[in-house]
């Protein structure tokens, strides 16, 4: 009972723990994003706001991996929790190569998308949603990152990083832009593994809904027809109801008039 009453207050700690950082964390992600961004969509700005991006991204960056080691401290069940975050893990140790720090932008996803999970909880379609605009645009800025100064590269703009990230997500491929180097094409196989069940669930959601509203019409359809149909029987119903009480007039007349005595013609002399 004593280990049991443990393991409760400690699950407790690291709820309580992830609660008191969301918000702390959402923001981070956010500056995080913007100092990213800010070095690759203008490169010509000065060597001391490039730097300093540089430096906010690894502290933030540093400080995820603090919140990822302070929750793996206050849950019990410590291998469940890896087991469980290992994605979580691989993008938070990864981007210590300096080859795969462009990995660190994922793990700003992952903070934004835990939040956006809690902003939209039961209703699946928002989280989804926003999920697959963010990764899009991450993405692309990750492909620029990676491929810009390579003199092979053909992904040389924000544009043509956003048009191949958004053609890669859906699986079309139509191979005018491609990544070249080994940065860009790690995006790529992200991208294209957490494309798959993003666009796999908002393709299914959209033919669902289209389902859906031809069903409504047609039972829409089906309702107006059924009222029409009770509509004509409940006059049919109306005018058997006044050809019966006509005939039930009539009868009496007539049995009237049956006995009612013969009056004879005169006879012509």
């Amino acid at each position: 009972m004593h280990a049991v009453g443990m393991n409760i207050r400690s699950d407790l700690r690291a709820d309580a723990w992830e609660r008191r950082t969301a918000g702390p964390l959402t923001g981070l992600a956010v500056v995080f994003l913007v100092a990213y961004a800010v070095p690759i969509l203008r490169p010509g700005i000065p060597r001391a706001w490039h730097d300093a991006c540089e430096a906010a991204n690894v502290a933030i960056w540093a400080l995820f991996v603090a919140d990822y080691s302070v929750r793996f401290w206050l849950h019990v069940n410590r291998a469940r929790f890896v087991r469980s975050h290992m994605f979580d893990l691989a993008v938070l140790l990864l981007p210590a190569l300096r080859p795969l720090r462009v990995m660190r932008l994922f793990t700003a996803v992952l903070v934004l998308t835990r939040r956006t999970e809690e902003w939209a909880r039961g209703r699946l379609a928002l989280y989804v949603g926003a999920t697959s605009v963010l990764l899009i645009f991450v993405a692309a800025l990750a492909v620029l990152d990676a491929e810009r100064n390579n003199p092979d590269a053909n992904i040389t703009s924000y544009t043509e990083a956003l048009w191949w990230s958004c053609v890669t997500i859906t699986t079309v491929g139509y191979g005018d832009h491609f990544p070249v180097t080994t940065d860009g094409r790690l995006v790529a196989v992200g991208l294209m593994i957490g494309g798959i069940g993003l666009i796999g669930f908002v393709t299914g959601s959209l033919a669902t809904w289209i389902v859906d509203r031809i069903s409504v019409k047609d039972d829409k359809t089906q309702d107006a027809t059924k009222s029409d149909i009770a509509l004509v029987l409940a006059e049919l119903a109306s005018l058997r109801a006044e050809v019966d009480q006509l005939r039930a007039a009539q009868v009496p007349a007539v049995a009237q008039m049956a006995q009612m005595p013969s009056v004879e013609e005169p006879t012509v002399q």
